[in-house]
């Protein structure tokens, strides 16, 4: 028999110690269908009735199971129906393998000793402050703090001014992970008054640490300053923390409690519904904006001008520590951005439908048309959002990078196929989330090993039919399939994301099905 887990809460406002006995509790049904705990409420009740003689003339402690028991039976019917409304509501792509269906559950606010106040400032791109966040959130949860909602980075290369009510929804927010810790909008006014005459302790925490480093050396700090500001959140917490209840928790911030607004929503949504109503759809995180050329210091098939406008702008900005950069180099290692031409070339050799719709799920294209030309001869239907929508439906969000940024991401995550031409911090977490949907078909291009490919071809010394053979069976396990998350002790930086595979958060697959991990997936 599947167990059912009732979790004893304390109701909100009070102590467990001042309760009354009044407990709340939340109903946890894992793995278990709603039909099947009905039948085990019914079941139960009858086999009561059974061994009473006259239900009529019960006990008190009778009368209770009674009631207890056809109001526990009302709640879960109710629940069960909601949850099927949300189920046949819901558009699973066609594309799924399997469907992650959340129970409906009767969720209390959690009530627990608060050991502080925690304020962050995210920063980098959206991506990069998604997956922060979900970590800020997590350690929150794991060291009892109450957490204030996240400022986010407006200094950055982007200096795009949104605050987090811009790009993600506030309430849903709060409200959704209202079970597992307090989150609040601005700290309370004693707390305030506190700062009057105290200042705010900031710090910047380790690099990839794990949950032991935050409980002995972290929570200390807040116990004795009360408010404490971490200045980073991205890469704080290390990806393989041996508590599988810390993952989940990432992963349920990260694919539950992140929302984007109404507004943002409906955009994405939009689009989606243009692109569908033309057939299947590719959504390509072309990465090949100017300012990712100019940091990465990539610039093939560039001119001699272009390449002096990007050295000059790399130049210009203080805290890019790398100036000289050997492209040739790093292009031979896997570690620049594949140019439009070479990604259309990758694509075609993969079979894709030269008739498919190519949505570029990135800023401006350096070189723009001129670039864009070299991918449109292999797939002519290129879209983008801005071509899509009037500019009246885009409204000023047109104006905010991280907020157009957040578009492209709900049209990666609801297309047919997602190709990035580049690792960052999008193709990562888009690719995590796709896998947390059903392991939607993601193609993971494999840079050092297409750039070999390609010289080899365009140069003569390869035909087609073997340039095509090679690059799909290089492929072959990087669809965006089951696969064992990359583990290196000792060198987070250069071992898989957690939020590109948080196998923790998904299925259990049979080792068979799963793809082949080596050396040359991670480029």
């Amino acid at each position: 028999m599947e167990k059912i887990s009732c979790t004893k809460v304390v109701l909100p406002g009070e102590s467990e110690e001042k309760s009354s006995g009044k407990i709340g509790y939340k109903i946890v049904s894992r793995g278990i269908k709603c039909e099947k705990l009905r039948n085990l409420i019914i079941r139960a009740v009858k086999a009561h009735k059974s061994n009473s003689s006259n239900p009529a003339s019960s006990t008190p402690g009778e009368s209770r199971f009674w009631t207890i028991g056809i109001t526990l039976l009302l709640i879960v019917m109710w629940a069960c129906g909601m949850q099927s409304m949300a189920f046949h509501n819901a558009k699973w792509p066609a594309t799924a393998k399997f469907q992650f269906a959340h129970p409906a559950v009767l969720i209390p606010e959690r009530v627990y000793r608060n050991n502080g106040y925690l304020t962050v400032s995210s920063n980098g791109g959206l991506n990069q402050m998604r997956s922060g966040i979900s970590d800020m959130v997590t350690i929150a949860r794991f060291l009892n703090l109450t957490l204030v909602v996240p400022e986010l980075d407006n200094t950055s290369f982007w200096q795009d001014n949104s605050q987090f009510g811009d790009i993600f929804d506030v309430d849903h927010f709060i409200d959704s992970l209202r079970d597992e810790l307090r989150i609040v909008k601005e700290l309370p006014p004693t707390q305030k008054e506190k700062l009057k005459t105290q200042p705010l302790y900031q710090m910047a925490t380790r690099s990839w640490g794990n949950m032991s480093y935050y409980y002995r050396t972290v929570l200390p700090v807040f116990k004795k300053f009360g408010i404490v500001h971490f200045l980073k959140t991205d890469a704080r917490l290390s990806n393989n923390e041996p508590l599988e209840n810390v993952q989940k928790m990432r992963c349920r911030v990260n694919y539950e409690g992140l929302r984007f607004t109404p507004h943002i929503e409906k955009i994405g949504k939009k689009v989606v519904s243009i692109l569908r109503k033309k057939g299947p759809f590719l959504a390509l995180h072309l990465r090949f904006e100017k300012d990712m050329l100019a940091f990465t210091g990539c610039t093939e098939e560039l001119d001699k001008e272009e390449v002096k406008e990007l050295t000059s702008m790399r130049y210009a900005c203080p805290w890019w520590k790398e100036k000289e950069i050997n492209s040739t180099h790093k292009r031979e290692e896997g570690l620049c951005p594949l140019t439009p031409g070479e990604v259309g070339l990758a694509l075609k050799a993969l079979d894709i439908d030269p008739e498919i719709q190519v949505y570029i799920a990135a800023g401006e294209i350096y070189g723009k048309d001129k670039r864009l030309d070299d991918l449109r001869a292999f797939y002519p239907n290129l879209v983008k959002k801005e071509t899509l929508l009037p500019s009246a439906d885009m409204g000023e969000i047109r104006y905010h990078s991280n907020r157009m940024a957040a578009v492209d991401y709900i049209v990666s995550l609801a297309s047919d196929t997602f190709a990035p031409s580049y690792d960052g911090h999008m193709a990562k977490v888009v690719e995590g989330h796709r896998r947390y949907l059903g392991y939607k078909t993601t193609i993971r291009l494999d840079r050092k090993v297409l750039v070999a490919l390609i010289d080899r071809y365009r140069s003569g010394k390869m035909k087609w039919d073997e340039f095509s053979d090679l690059v799909k069976k290089t492929h072959s396990g990087l669809m965006g399939g089951p696969i064992e998350r990359l583990k290196i002790p000792g060198k987070p930086k250069e071992e898989d994301y957690f939020y590109l595979n948080p196998e923790e958060c998904l299925p259990k697959i049979d080792p068979s099905l799963r793809g082949l991990r080596s050396d040359k997936t991670k480029h």
